[in-house]
């Protein structure tokens, strides 16, 4: 191994941890845009303001939701530069079998920065506010999957057991159908991120409820899938980390919901999800992948 590819092997490690924290970061602060009402801080896009790509003095937004929405383009930045130097990496330490995953992470990364361009020119259409999360959510868990593989090539496993098979699909897409009811929620909730933006006509205490239904099941198919005997201890230890996580997610959940949804729960509830997501994430990689 030459000098150069050495380097390039260690630097993997904290690219890819970079690159899943700015993304579960995006998440996080994308949020905080919306809690803040700074949705509109930056009225067009790809520009800030007309004629200018950044907040200027005195405009008709107000400068702290102008620079709070500029903030959160910025990290956009942050994380397409965190992209390339892990691609860069990933070719330089000829880790042939990560370079997919870190080119779609470049990709939905400029992706991202269509999708934040529709949601702001829509004036946060709650649909588009919905697909730029669920962007993330998929970016959340091919992040997972580089940082996971970092140090050791795996190689896919295919289950002998069917149950185990079965429990691991029905978790992972019912933790994904989970996320994608919370932004029902969300949507017909009154955090849209200006007071002028649309909402969902639905009524937002029956999705609630259906939302909190579909995180009872998720618990219970979790309890059942810790007991089966036949995986490893891999799987076992992120099945606990996801019920842990996700107990935590579902008391934040309710008590946001009986205190009238204030501000800094919703953010919490929504780091919480993106940590119930890599967790989630990390239980099927258990199941289908293994060091090679």
């Amino acid at each position: 191994m030459s000098k150069g590819e050495s380097i390039a092997r260690r630097a993997l490690s904290p690219f890819t941890s970079l690159l899943l924290f700015l993304q579960a970061a995006l998440l996080v602060t994308g949020g905080a845009v919306r809690l803040t009402g700074s949705g509109l801080g930056c009225p067009t896009w790809p520009q800030c303001t007309p004629g200018s790509y950044t907040p200027v003095p005195h405009q008709a937004e107000g400068q702290l939701h102008a620079w709070i929405e500029f903030g959160n383009r910025l990290l956009t930045f942050a994380l397409f530069f965190a992209a390339i130097a892990t691609i860069i990496a990933v070719y330089r330490s000829h880790r042939r079998d990560l370079r997919f995953l870190a080119v779609t992470q470049l990709l939905g990364i400029l992706a991202q920065g269509v999708l934040g361009g529709i949601t702001v020119l829509t004036k946060l259409n709650p649909l588009a506010v919905a697909s730029h999360f669920i962007l993330s959510i998929f970016l959340i868990a091919a992040a997972t999957s580089l940082q996971s593989r970092r140090k050791h090539p795996h190689v896919r496993t295919s289950s002998s057991h069917v149950a185990i098979s079965q429990y691991s699909i029905l978790h992972i897409l019912l933790s994904f159908v989970v996320i994608a009811v919370g932004t029902l929620v969300t949507g017909s909730g009154p955090h849209a991120g200006d007071i002028q933006a649309p909402r969902l006509h639905l009524n937002i205490q029956h999705i609630a409820y259906i939302h909190g239904g579909l995180v009872a099941v998720l618990l219970l198919i979790t309890i059942a899938f810790y007991l089966h005997h036949d995986h490893r201890y891999e799987t076992r230890r992120w099945l606990a980390i996801f019920f842990i996580l996700a107990m935590a997610q579902g008391a934040i959940g309710y008590i946001q919901y009986i205190k009238g949804v204030p501000e800094l729960l919703v953010g919490t509830h929504l780091l919480g999800s993106s940590l119930v997501w890599i967790a989630a994430w990390r239980v099927r990689l258990s199941i289908v992948r293994k060091p090679a």
